[in-house]
């Protein structure tokens, strides 16, 4: 079994991380249970930092909130010196909240409303992503009622294609997101943005897609965009002063996944940089990158509770736990692999095949097909790994089923970060038209 981070299993055959007895933690937090191992947060972000470090280039390191957006989380990004990606007025707003410094706060999104760009335009943070030209105009014509310059970057498709799911995969042509360098629109915007007086172009903004396990795809994207930038310093008489990379750092869900070390991601594309922009004569700009899932995924465990079970003889063997897909939709969007032991089991060995189902009413609530464990009882725990992004993130309530508590954990201390929704939440925002009450229908 492959463990991440902290994570090992300890003298009483339990899964630990942090130094914290996960039977533990479900006794105190209840399941289905969030753990992030802050360790191992604190560790990747320590390794992006330091890798830019040594290519002497200026850099940010921005972490994509979208990945993970808690409090306590906006606070560790803070404290290790990293920036904050933003893509909506709720993200803006947990932000805020955690009293993240405004001047590193960048605004993505490929339709930011016009409240949104004014709560963003009011609280000063650092940098707008322009992701269109209705965008490029509204958000001048919005910093102008205010009688503010505001600094962007304009996100362009390179035409670049990860390998990687088709859901996201975001630097081809045909995509949602930004202008496309191919066609004419990529040039066509930094025109438009030159003229605009409530607007300063910082440079652009470069995405290929997620969950990357090589270096050629960030190479080829560094090409076209430093030829590009080439292109209109030659036609319109702007230097890029900032290049960003985006995201897209690949993490090991199972075993198979293959991803390279933080620096060697890092080195690829600041060795490009630096070659591509000093063989052009352009002056090296300030370099970001955008790392989300590389920064929290392996730090993130899901705990639960084995219920139920059904064996088809002949063809599968089910067992439920007490959460799925209203926790952890990856599965049912992306075919998302995992793996995951029990928790209070760990060595034991495995004696069958299983499905882990979810108690959603969906026939595609599955979490993992074919899983090895030791035979599994009621009330077992199960520790599925990896699910440190876009499982909270992307958490429902569908079925109303409540989603989890969120707890770091660190040098075995617990402490909680999201505490777990209770009934009254789930109706908290619900309001029976007066024409529906009891009191009028009796009339």
């Amino acid at each position: 079994m492959y463990l991440h981070g902290t994570s090992k299993i300890n003298a009483k055959g339990h899964l630990e991380i942090g130094g914290v007895d996960t039977t533990d933690l479900a006794k105190e937090f209840g399941t289905p249970l969030y753990i992030v191992d802050e360790a191992l947060v604190r560790q990747r972000a320590s390794e992006y930092v330091e890798a830019f470090k040594a290519s002497g280039l200026k850099f940010q390191v921005a972490y994509a909130s979208k990945a993970f957006s808690v409090m306590a989380m906006c606070a560790i990004a803070e404290q290790e010196g990293l920036s904050l990606d933003v893509v909506s007025d709720g993200e803006l707003y947990t932000a805020l909240q955690a009293g993240f410094p405004v001047e590193r706060i960048h605004f993505h999104g490929n339709n930011k409303t016009p409240d949104e760009i004014n709560m963003a335009l009011e609280a000063g943070i650092g940098c707008f992503v322009v992701d269109n030209f209705v965008e490029l105009h509204l958000l001048n014509a919005l910093a102008a009622e205010k009688g503010l310059t505001v600094k962007i970057l304009l996100r362009i498709t390179p035409g670049v294609e990860a390998h990687t799911h088709d859901y996201i995969s975001t630097g081809q042509q045909d995509s949602k997101f930004g202008f496309d360098l191919a066609n004419g629109a990529a040039k066509k915007a930094i025109q438009e943005a030159i003229a605009l007086a409530n607007l300063e172009v910082l440079g652009v903004h470069s995405h290929i897609g997620s969950q990357i396990f090589e270096v050629d795809g960030f190479r080829m994207a560094v090409d076209k965009v430093s030829q590009f930038a080439v292109e209109i310093r030659k036609d319109l008489g702007l230097t890029f002063q900032v290049i960003n990379l985006g995201g897209g750092f690949g993490i090991r869900y199972v075993e198979g996944d293959t991803p390279l070390p933080i620096a060697q991601y890092v080195g690829a594309i600041t060795d490009a940089i630096i070659s591509n922009f000093t063989a052009a004569e352009f002056p090296l700009p300030e370099i970001w990158v955008e790392p989300g899932r590389s920064m929290v995924g392996d730090a993130g465990t899901t705990l639960y509770t084995i219920g139920t079970a059904k064996e088809i003889p002949g063809v599968r063997k089910y067992i439920a736990v007490d959460g799925g897909m209203t926790d952890n939709p990856r599965p049912a969007l992306y075919q998302s692999e995992y793996e995951a032991i029990l928790a209070n089991r760990a060595n034991e060995a495995n004696e069958e095949t299983v499905t882990v189902a979810g108690k959603a009413c969906e026939s595609g609530d599955k979490l993992i097909i074919d899983l090895e464990l030791p035979k599994a009882n009621i009330g077992d725990l199960l520790a599925v790994f990896c699910t440190g992004a876009y499982n909270y993130a992307m958490a429902s309530n569908y079925n109303r089923i409540r989603r989890p508590a969120v707890v770091f954990v660190k040098d075995g201390q617990a402490d909680l970060a999201v505490q777990r929704e209770s009934l009254d939440n789930i109706v908290a925002n619900d309001v029976i038209p007066a024409r529906l009450r009891k009191a009028e229908l009796a009339k």
